[in-house]
């Protein structure tokens, strides 16, 4: 079930993408700090919930404007200065609304798993594709974000130390890092090795490699 009604698809696109690009070409923010301001605010659950007011209501101008008058306690307009073409500021906010409609995954949890300034970094790679790979991406690294936290999750659980758990699965204690660190994907591992870590964790297969939820 996607976030809203595909009737406002196209207009919060465009309103992320506007916004993100005024505030980093006209008002000059650091975007990483201008958008994790945007998602804690009242405005960022209104947009992820496709109230009209402010998908339909507004223009990204305005929106950057609100959001800066919201942190700051002052609404100074600028006169734009637009970007080269489209920049990657504008692409990530236009990327970020279709995934955020198409999984309905709130903007908060999105930045905790992949942050903007990782999306920002997949521009010149994705930026011509297909949307679909970027939202398959996007999936991807949410999920290894997770099997990273929940082996060492299980591992504290268990009062296991990284060198207690290779001895007790046969993993090499380097492999347990690099599944820990997210350097190895633990979803493409051995089978033995996750069989292995379930056990000694005292938890299932499944609770251990968990899906995207």
């Amino acid at each position: 079930m996607h976030a809203y009604s595909e009737l406002y698809l196209r207009n919060a696109r465009a309103l992320l993408a506007n916004c993100l690009d005024y505030a980093a070409y006209t008002l000059g923010y650091d975007i990483g700090e201008f958008y994790n301001d945007f998602i804690r605010t009242d405005l960022a659950g209104r947009f992820e919930k496709g109230v009209p007011h402010v998908l339909a209501g507004m223009s990204g101008i305005e929106l950057a404007l609100l959001i800066t008058e919201k942190v700051t306690g002052r609404y100074e307009y600028k006169e734009p200065v637009y970007s080269e073409g489209r920049s990657p500021e504008y692409w990530a906010g236009w990327a970020i609304a279709y995934y955020q409609w198409y999984s309905a995954c709130s903007l908060l949890r999105l930045e905790e798993e992949v942050p903007i300034t990782t999306i920002l970094n997949m521009y010149d790679k994705y930026h011509e594709m297909d949307i679909m790979h970027f939202v398959d991406r996007i999936n991807e690294l949410r999920r290894d974000r997770r099997l990273v936290s929940y082996l060492k999750k299980y591992r504290e659980l268990c009062g296991y130390s990284q060198s207690e758990l290779s001895g007790l699965t046969g993993i090499p204690i380097k492999t347990l890092q690099q599944y820990e660190q997210g350097q190895k994907s633990l979803a493409k591992a051995n089978a033995g090795y996750v069989l292995s870590l379930a056990r000694a964790l005292n938890c299932t297969q499944e609770e251990l490699i968990n899906d995207l939820i």
